[in-house]
């Protein structure tokens, strides 16, 4: 079984089935003791690449930056047997350049696919992404750096994915139970820091 685990803030752990290990965009929480072998960033801003947190590594990890997601002006995909990685837009506001900034959509070898939006404003990508019958997604909604609450709901629209997960709620990184709750879009589902969640 894939298992997600939300570390806080925008920062992730998903162990896949075959015991793999994915770290996306570490920076809240100390629970980074796994062995990595994969490390996903989806932009340079300080709160999703503190890559020192990544300190026990398995002899195939592998680093995908937004720098490698977007290497020849297109947005790129990497296939690694137990994870297929696609990166897609993200950014579109003052500080996230859209040529500097991606969200993944990762497929397990089960097929569930879990899309992180990063940090992003509404792009003109999502129209076409409930296309991908994407499982669970993660829209960030602080209202500042990112999309606000409404129009995270609205991207869910867009997205269509059978679970939508608030996250990245407050600009002073911290888990927020009252943006969380006004998260109104449907097929809600809550994770707050520490909580671990079976992805089927």
């Amino acid at each position: 079984m894939n298992k997600l685990y939300y570390l806080g803030h925008a920062s992730l752990r998903i162990t896949t089935s075959e015991g793999k290990v994915i770290y996306i965009d570490p920076y809240d929480g100390d629970d980074y003791d796994k062995n990595a072998d994969l490390l996903l960033i989806t932009h340079d801003h300080y709160d999703h690449n503190d890559i020192s947190k990544i300190k026990n590594k398995n002899s195939d990890f592998k680093i995908i930056t937004f720098k490698e997601a977007l290497e020849g002006g297109k947005h790129n995909s990497f296939d690694l047997g137990y994870v297929f990685v696609k990166s897609v837009e993200a950014g579109y506001n003052k500080y996230h350049d859209e040529k500097k900034c991606v969200g993944y959509i990762l497929t397990f070898s089960n097929g569930v696919k879990v899309y992180i939006c990063g940090d992003t404003y509404l792009t003109p990508q999502m129209e076409k992404l409930s296309d991908e019958k994407i499982d669970y997604a993660l829209f960030p909604c602080d209202g500042v750096y990112t999309m606000t609450v409404d129009e995270a709901v609205e991207a869910s629209r867009k997205v269509n994915a059978k679970h939508n997960i608030p996250y990245h709620m407050s600009p002073g990184n911290h888990f927020s139970s009252l943006i969380a709750d006004k998260f109104y879009a449907d097929n809600k589902l809550i994770i707050k820091p520490g909580e671990e969640i079976d992805l089927k």
